[in-house]
């Protein structure tokens, strides 16, 4: 390979080419360098025309199929990039609403004060209670559930005890499908079957205010009165008897809270 050559340079030689060498060569005063030149000039136009040979031709850029491939080919894509907009402060977030087949919904029970009467003649009034004993004493669902039966029993004036022993003989201490399923402890009905409620706290409160409400204040001053209207026997919803142990279930988980 040559190194690259000026243009005057090559001008220069190829002019050269055509100067007479030897009978201009004894006159030159570099003697006998006339016909160096002129021999050094035909190796450089050699060099030259090999070079021009060897050079790819030039195509124009119409018949170039690389060219065609890319032609027209790039489109400029606009990208919009919103800023940041916080959110204002005590708007709402973006909910998305659930559909009826994944969750049913929950009973929206009555949270009024129900006070005691004068037909509560029973001793069923709120009473202090072991918290760890009282927690202790919870499995499955009814797990955590102490301070519920604690605060339902204060509010509606009805021993946590008795509140308790109700919930561990329906739900077989928190592991019932009605528990489970549908957070209902107590066995409250009703008018599509077993209610279904958000959370077990709702369910123990419920049970607490439909206890004084429809029962205590009543007069129904003991379990087995309770159980006569709460789960009596052959009702129509008890199609396997259950509600026959209902006052010796409750009776016994009473005492054991005892």
């Amino acid at each position: 390979m040559f190194n690259p050559i000026s243009s005057n340079m090559l001008q220069y030689m190829a002019t050269s080419q055509a100067m007479p060498s030897s009978s201009q060569a004894g006159n030159s005063p570099l003697g006998s360098m006339g016909s160096e030149n002129s021999i050094f000039t035909m190796i450089m136009n050699g060099a030259m025309q090999s070079m021009q040979q060897s050079a790819p031709p030039e195509v124009p850029l119409g018949q170039n199929p690389f060219a065609s491939q890319f032609a027209g080919a790039f489109t400029p894509i606009q990208v919009i990039i919103q800023p940041y907009l916080p959110q204002a402060a005590g708007a709402q977030p973006t909910v998305v609403p659930v559909s009826a087949a994944q969750t049913s919904p929950s009973f929206v029970f009555d949270t009024a004060e129900v006070p005691t009467t004068a037909g509560d003649t029973s001793d069923f009034g709120f009473k202090p209670v072991q918290f760890l004993k009282l927690e202790n004493m919870l499995e499955g669902k009814l797990s955590g559930a102490a301070n519920h039966f604690i605060n339902a029993g204060k509010k509606y004036n009805i021993d946590p005890s008795l509140l308790t022993a109700i919930a561990i003989h329906e739900t077989g201490n928190g592991s019932s499908r009605a528990a489970n399923d549908k957070n209902n402890v107590a066995g409250m009905m009703g008018k599509d079957g077993l209610r279904n409620y958000a959370s077990v706290e709702d369910s123990i409160f419920d049970m607490a205010r439909n206890l004084r409400k429809n029962y205590l204040n009543q007069g129904k001053d003991s379990i087995a009165a309770i159980g006569a209207k709460y789960a009596p026997v052959g009702a129509a919803n008890d199609p396997t008897g259950l509600n026959n142990h209902w006052t010796n279930g409750v009776s016994k988980q009473f005492s054991n809270l005892a």
